[in-house]
């Protein structure tokens, strides 16, 4: 414990002496502990938005589009157009298994929706009750997404993107009122709520409206699928569902299941699963570069100890010659360099803060681009990461210079100009 306190007061006299040289020396780790947390929050911000923008769309999904035989099978010849029906969904979900949902979808991209405030456009999809959990199709609060009995009873309801529902209704609340679809009455139970997305399939989601497939198929006369929607319970067995969707219409539709041209399919798990990997690509592109940054610094605070050993060269040697203790030299070294370390770190982890709650208050609503990019975050890990770093480099800053200390010989000290 004496020799505890004996350090302490050795290290209070020696950095007491180092005043200029020590604010530069903090201001220096202080700049690179905010270069890494900026880098480290950014590249967070990113990958957080990134995979949320990823998920818009729904998690865990292969989307099917129908096309033709190019095998013959049993017979038959190739070049055959698969269409499957309505009834095929049933028909999956009851054979196919691990799947989280299975939904089909129809389109039609010229349907005329006319409201008393405006007149456009748009794309309609049928789609199964379920679709909208599946897809990700959130309602703005006060609506809901078409439910089984909507489905069942055909009703003429229809959830609107929230781009479109501005477009026919203003400012106003769109939930409870009717649009004319094709010279049709139909209402609004919900809106889709804003999202940010970095895949999609016949247009944004913003801009198009959703009907039970059943109604679509009494309004338009249509019951072919244009998409089938598998959602896997388990992303790793995406392939596999999608091997038994084409046994299952292959057996009903005659054709081989192992043709690849019957169906075109998009596996978002794949999609997901790249975007993370370039997402801890960057994280770690930016966290060496910040790291490195922050390492300038710790050289410095390793350079000035070197100085300072090297100016007290006769003050350690005569300090050795009476008898000092090892630990009394390279103590109060270790600990000036540790000290500069964590001041500048506290520093640097202060005006980190500061900035990015600044750039938090920023609008990126609206903003593809900023969104896309993400709002800096700090994350308990990078929090972790940035101290086990500051105190690597603290340490090793004050060791080698207090390893050289202890190794001065006092004889030679006293040659020593």
């Amino acid at each position: 414990m004496t020799g505890l306190i004996r350090i302490l007061q050795l290290f209070a006299r020696s950095s007491s002496a180092q005043g200029k040289r020590a604010v530069l020396t903090i201001a220096a780790i202080a700049w690179g502990t905010l270069a890494l947390l900026l880098m480290l929050a950014f590249g967070e911000g990113m990958k957080i938005s990134l995979y949320r923008g990823s998920q818009g769309m729904g998690s865990n999904l292969a989307i099917m589009w129908p096309g033709e035989t190019s095998l013959i099978f049993e017979g038959l010849p190739s070049g055959r157009p698969v269409r499957p029906r309505i009834e095929d969904i049933e028909l999956l979900k009851k054979r196919v298994e691990g799947h989280a949902g299975i939904s089909g979808e129809m389109h039609n991209g010229g349907v005329v929706l006319e409201t008393d405030y405006g007149t456009r456009t748009a794309r309609v999809i049928g789609a199964t009750h379920d679709y909208g959990e599946i897809r990700n199709h959130i309602p703005q609060i006060g609506g809901r997404f078409l439910n089984e009995t909507d489905q069942r009873l055909r009703r003429r309801t229809i959830f609107l993107g929230n781009e479109l529902a501005v477009d026919l209704f203003g400012e106003e609340d769109p939930v409870g009122r009717q649009v004319m679809l094709n010279k049709t009455p139909y209402t609004v139970v919900g809106v889709i709520i804003y999202k940010v997305m970095m895949g999609n399939y016949g247009g944004m989601e913003s801009d198009h409206a959703v009907i039970p497939i059943t109604t679509y198929k009494a309004q338009f006369g249509r019951d072919r699928l244009s998409h089938v929607v598998v959602k896997a319970a388990d992303p790793a067995r995406i392939d596999e569902l999608v091997s038994q969707v084409h046994r299952v219409l292959g057996s009903k539709y005659m054709f081989d299941p192992e043709d690849p041209a019957v169906f075109s399919t998009w596996d978002t798990v794949e999609g997901t699963q790249t975007t993370t990997n370039m997402m801890l690509g960057i994280q770690l592109f930016l966290g060496v570069i910040g790291a490195l940054t922050l390492l300038v610094g710790g050289v410095g605070v390793a350079n000035i100890m070197y100085a300072v050993v090297k100016e007290r060269t006769r003050e350690i040697g005569v300090k050795m010659a009476l008898g000092a203790r090892p630990s009394w030299i390279t103590g109060p070294i270790v600990l000036e360099g540790l000290a500069y370390t964590l001041v500048g770190g506290l520093l640097g982890v202060l005006m980190a803060v500061g900035l990015i709650a600044l750039l938090d208050m920023i609008p990126t609503k609206g903003n593809d681009v900023l969104e896309l990019m993400g709002k800096p975050t700090l994350s308990i890990w990078i929090g972790i990461g940035s101290a086990a770093v500051l105190g690597i480099i603290g340490l090793l800053s004050g060791y080698f210079p207090a390893r050289r200390a202890a190794a001065i010989d006092p004889a030679e000290t006293l040659r020593y100009e």
